[in-house]
This record gives C-alpha cells, sequence and structure tokens, in this order.
C-alpha cells in the first residue's frame, strides 16, 4: 500500500481548481487535451494511423507482438463524450497492450454536441462490425474504456446483444460514467473528495452529449436500465475519490442480480481513471496488471 503516494496525489489535485461550468466548449477541449497529454507514453509500442468502419483509429501495437497474435483490444477513450480522442487515451492503451500483448485499434468516435448521443456510440459499433468482417473473431476482442469510454464500452456490448452480434469476451470500463440521470448517492457523497468533476459539471457535459435524449435510456445509462442478462464477463475498476463511483457499484449490482460474471475493483483514496496515473501512484499499475490478467484470461487463445 503507498499511502504516501496517494495522500501527495491527492494534496496536488487539490491544489489545481476545478473547471467553471461556464467554459465553451473549445475551452473545455483544450483543457483536457493539455492535461491528458502530459501523461507518459510507454516507447516499448508502436502507434499507426488507420481507418476501420469508415471511421479514423490509432492501432497501437507492442514492440513484441508477434505477427499472427490473437487478441485484440477495442479501446474506446473518455472526455466527458465532448472531447478527448486516441492520442489522450494513448498512453493508457500502451500500457494495457504492453502488458497483455495484445494490439489494440482505438476509436475515434464523434463528439457531441455537434454529433449526440447516439452518435458516437454507433460509431464504436461500425468498428466493432468492421473488426469482425475484417476476420476478428468476437471471443478474441475485449472491450475497453475509461470514463465516458467505459460508458460506450459497456453500452456497446448491450447494443451488441440487442442487435444479435456475436459478443466480445469480456469487457473492461475504468471509472465508468455510466448514469446520465445522475442519480448516485456518491454523487454528493464524494463531491468534496473528488478533484475533476461537481455535478454542475458532469449536468453541463451530460446535457451536451444527450441532445435532449433521454437520460434514462439503457444505452446511455446502463448502470440505472441496462439490461446485463447475457453480457460477457465484466471488470470494473474505480477509486472511492470519485463522484462516479457509484455508477461502477450498480453496474456491478446489476451483472450480478442478472447472473453475469463480474469484477468490481474498487481502490481507497484515488481518483476517476486511476489506472492513467502509473507515474505517480503504484495502486495504478498494480491495477493495470489485473486488468491486463483479466483480458488474457479471457480471450480465447487459438493456436
Amino acid at each position: 500500500m503507498t499511502s504516501e503516494q496517494r495522500a501527495m496525489l491527492r494534496a496536488q489535485l487539490q491544489r489545481i481548481p476545478r473547471s467553471p461550468v461556464d467554459q465553451t466548449i473549445d475551452e473545455l477541449r483544450s483543457a483536457f487535451d493539455a492535461m491528458m497529454l502530459q501523461i507518459p507514453v510507454r516507447a516499448d509500442v508502436s502507434v499507426t494511423e488507420s481507418k476501420l468502419g469508415g471511421r479514423p483509429v490509432l492501432e497501437v501495437r507492442s514492440s513484441e507482438h508477434e505477427s499472427g497474435a490473437r487478441g485484440l483490444i477495442l479501446y474506446i477513450h473518455g472526455g466527458g463524450f465532448i472531447s478527448g480522442s486516441p492520442c489522450t487515451a494513448l498512453g493508457l492503451t500502451a500500457e494495457l497492450v504492453a502488458r497483455t500483448g495484445f494490439a489494440a485499434v482505438s476509436v475515434d468516435y464523434r463528439l457531441a454536441p455537434e454529433v449526440p448521443f447516439p452518435g458516437g456510440l454507433e460509431d464504436c459499433m461500425a468498428v466493432y462490425r468492421a473488426a469482425l468482417v475484417a476476420g476478428a473473431s468476437a471471443d478474441e476482442i475485449v472491450l475497453v474504456g475509461d470514463s465516458a469510454g467505459g460508458n460506450l464500452a459497456l453500452s456497446l456490448g448491450l447494443m451488441a446483444k440487442g442487435e444479435d452480434l456475436p459478443l466480445p469476451a469480456a469487457i473492461v470500463a475504468f471509472s465508468p460514467s455510466a448514469d446520465m440521470t445522475r442519480s448516485g448517492a456518491s454523487m454528493a457523497r464524494r463531491e468534496d473528495r473528488d478533484p475533476f468533476f461537481t455535478r454542475g459539471s458532469l449536468r453541463q457535459t451530460t446535457s451536451m452529449y444527450l441532445g435532449g435524449a433521454d437520460p434514462a435510456l439503457p444505452l446511455a445509462s446502463p448502470a440505472v436500465t441496462g439490461d446485463f442478462s447475457g453480457m460477457p464477463p465484466l471488470l470494473l475498476q474505480v477509486g472511492t475519490d470519485e463522484v462516479l463511483l457509484d455508477d461502477a457499484v450498480r453496474i456491478a449490482e446489476r451483472a450480478r442480480d442478472a447472473e453475469v460474471d463480474v469484477i468490481l475493483d474498487v481502490v481507497a483514496g484515488v481518483p476517476h481513471v486511476f489506472p492513467s496515473m502509473v507515474a505517480a501512484l503504484d495502486e495504478a499499475g498494480d491495477a493495470l496488471d489485473r486488468a491486463a490478467l483479466f483480458i488474457q484470461q479471457h480471450v480465447k487463445q487459438g493456436t
């Protein structure tokens, strides 16, 4: 346990003023990019720009990746549905690629408010379909996402089930923002500890994302109304210093009630998407090791 690291990180983050709720979309995007692009990207991966399903993607491979090796991580970045890109999630994507030995495809989905719900989700589905058409077997694909991307990964699984598509081997969600009704008890209980979000800031981005759609729709709020029956195994990683803590907790409860294998991995005293903080926090690397093991265990290894 690294209580000193966690205390130091909390103190550093609390010195950073939280963004005001009246920022423009350009200001929100610039601030998010500036923060996320500071995360170092390990050198033992290769990154290639490509297209899949009509969408730009980044293909990420370990330097030790063997041609023909099975296993594909379909990564969906965070950013509140309004910002971010595969580049802002590259540090986290690269860590998973290096730890699993699997290739990753990171999706550049369209952002709100220009393209509100469910446009970004439909882009992710187009990439998933294209991966299947290109020859990837569903039981070799793991959907992974952080924050808003965690929502999209879970909702993509639900959408695939609803369309009778082959389901992925597993889904991993880091601090999923999975309740657009923002009704979780942690929204109030954890607001004084969360260094990134307030209820006001989340209401702003949620409104941009939904564009007038019902926030309780299952594909918008899987933590509230999602039907997880028949879904693949889930891993949810979240910190206790998050207003979104109960989003993950309620997904785990819904999955449990649907008789779905689920791991709820809660780490004390760490913030939103803490696995991205490998440079500052030992718990981040430990969590990524657990996530990598989960991914490897659930991908069918062909011969």
